[in-house]
This record gives C-alpha cells, sequence and structure tokens, in this order.
C-alpha cells in the first residue's frame, strides 16, 4: 500500500508588524577570537569573546597541544606578524586578540609545563609563550592537608609554621583557581589545567566546581578574551560530565579514531557544543576534524570527514 509523502514544511509568513527586517550586519556581532588553527578559524570565522571553552576528550587526543598551539599562534600577532598571518590562514575577521597568556595550573609547576613544551615543540613556541605567559601554580592550595609530602608540592608543613602553634586553615583549590582567575582572566587567553585534578580531589564537592564554572562563564564575558578548560572524558561522572558541559560556551571534543580501513589510528576534534558557530555552519560541515600534532607546526587540521 502506498503511503503519501508528507508535505514539505514551509515557513509561514510573518503577521503583519513582525517582520524579522533586515539580516544583522557584522558590525552589530560580538567580537571574535581567532583559535590559530587554520581550518578551524576559517569554517567557524572564530569564537566570540568571552567564550569559556571545555577541551573535552581521551588522554592524547590532543587537548592540551589544542590549547597550547592557539596560545603560541595568537602572541605570534606581537613577535612575528607574518608568520602569525599564514597560521591564521584564509579566516576572515575583523579579530579581537588577547594581550597575552595567563596559565593556572593546579597541581603542575611552571617547569614542569614549559619542559614538556619544549620537548614536544619547536623553539619557537617556548619561546613565544615564555615572553607572553603569567603562570600561577595553584600546587599549594591544590596538595594543602593531603598524604602529598611538603617538599613534593612547596607545601609549607603547619608543624614548621611560624605562627604559635596553630594549625592554619587550608586553602580552598577551587577558590584559589577562582581568585587566580579573577587576577589574571582579564584581556587575556587562559589556560585552566585543569578540571580533571578538581573533579578527583577529595574535599571539592561537585556543586562547588558547577558553582565555579557558572560564575566564570559569565564573568569572562566581561574580560573580552577567551577561556580554556581541559578535562579528561570519563573521569567524572555522566551526570557531573553532563552538568560541566552545560555551564560552558563551547564543547570542543577530543578523540582517537579507528577503523578497519586503516592500520593506525588517529586523532579528530568535534565541534560538540557552540551556539554561535553551529547555527551558521552549513550542514555539511558539521563532522569532525582530523587533526595531527608535530613539532613544527603545532596541532593542525589534515582533513574533514562527515559523520
Amino acid at each position: 500500500m502506498a503511503i503519501e509523502s508528507p508535505r514539505p514544511y514551509r515557513y509561514p509568513a510573518p503577521s503583519a508588524g513582525l517582520s524579522p527586517g533586515p539580516a544583522a550586519s557584522p558590525e552589530d556581532a560580538p567580537p571574535r577570537i581567532p583559535c590559530g588553527v587554520p581550518d578551524f578559524d576559517y569554517m567557524t570565522g572564530g569564537l566570540p569573546s568571552g567564550s569559556v571553552v571545555l577541551l573535552f576528550g581521551e588522554p592524547g587526543a590532543g587537548a592540551p597541544e589544542f590549547a597550547l598551539t592557539s596560545a603560541a599562534h595568537l602572541m605570534l600577532r606581537f613577535d612575528d606578524p607574518r608568520l602569525h598571518q599564514f597560521y591564521l590562514g584564509n579566516a576572515k575577521g575583523p579579530f579581537r586578540y588577547p594581550e597575552g597568556v595567563a596559565y593556572l595550573s593546579t597541581s603542575r609547576s611552571e617547569s614542569q609545563v614549559m619542559d614538556e613544551l619544549r620537548s614536544a615543540f619547536a623553539g619557537i613556541y617556548p619561546r613565544v609563550l615564555a615572553r607572553h605567559l603569567t603562570f600561577r601554580d595553584l600546587s599549594p592550595a591544590y596538595f594543602q592537608d593531603t598524604v602529598v609530602p611538603r617538599e613534593w608540592a612547596s607545601v609549607r608543613s603547619p608543624l614548621l609554621s611560624e605562627n604559635s602553634g596553630s594549625r592554619p586553615t587550608p586553602m580552598d583549590p577551587v577558590r584559589a583557581l577562582a581568585e587566580s582567575a579573577e587576577r589574571d582572566g582579564p584581556g587575556r587567553l587562559l589556560i585552566v589545567d585543569s578540571l580533571t585534578d578538581l573533579v578527583v580531589r577529595d574535599g571539592v564537592s561537585s556543586a562547588d566546581l558547577l558553582t565555579l564554572l557558572k560564575g566564570l562563564r559569565r564573568r569572562a564575558k566581561e574580560w573580552e578574551g577567551i577561556v580554556y578548560l581541559l578535562l579528561a572524558k570519563g573521569v567524572a561522572p555522566p551526570s557531573i560530565e553532563q552538568a560541566v558541559i552545560d555551564s560552558v560556551d563551547v564543547v570542543l571534543h577530543f578523540a582517537w579514531q579507528t577503523s578497519p580501513s586503516r592500520s593506525h589510528r588517529q586523532r579528530t576534534m568535534l565541534i560538540e557544543k557552540s551556539m554561535p558557530v553551529l547555527a551558521r555552519l552549513p550542514a555539511e560541515y558539521l563532522g569532525r576534524f582530523v587533526i595531527r600534532v608535530n613539532p613544527v607546526n603545532g596541532l593542525v587540521t589534515t582533513q574533514y570527514e562527515r559523520i
């Protein structure tokens, strides 16, 4: 039995007095900040100024590399404008740029991060970031009142306190992060490494963490920079993971992909959430980027896959 196909949907004509009017001009849209990853910036037009971006995914799949590549390529605008323009590719501005980079580390020292950067990337990346980087080591707050020896984390022992015998109140790592973000976030690209540490840290409630993210999302709009938050997939319970995703503006999902037709695995990046980007992205581009990381160019996209 033949079934009549449904009628194609047509938008109704607007009622009198409710005409949508002319389309918004580019001047009316919020300023955008490029990420420094050429094909990504070309397709998305960059991200709205003040965005809080969750770099979320499997370990080793590219989230930290994206943050560091973005930071270095954006700072090249001040050190080497010609090379910066090369990494910007065909992305069309006008763009707003962060004035510097602030790196908030919950458990790693500056020497750890910079040594890892020097080992992974060519000399230009650590040199550029060293000139423009403000590093905040929050490990004293993170490791305070834990089993970690004070020598490991530069945490002053309460037994050696100069105060009169009273045990000092342990610092709250969530509050320490919030205060550092408030001090260093305005006008900068802010990297928070990492939410994963806070999720697994005893004494940090999910309610406090989610409240911090919602407050950060609100405050970042006034800073006119961009915020990258690192979170490993599968560490938080699924309900908390979804609540974190709901508390940010943009989610970039990094994963390892394998296929029977390939003898190797590859890294991919998917724009999982972003109203300003996904609402304007053509349907044929709602797929995932295949990405590679190399010492010379950092994180780059090699192709685009429809899924």
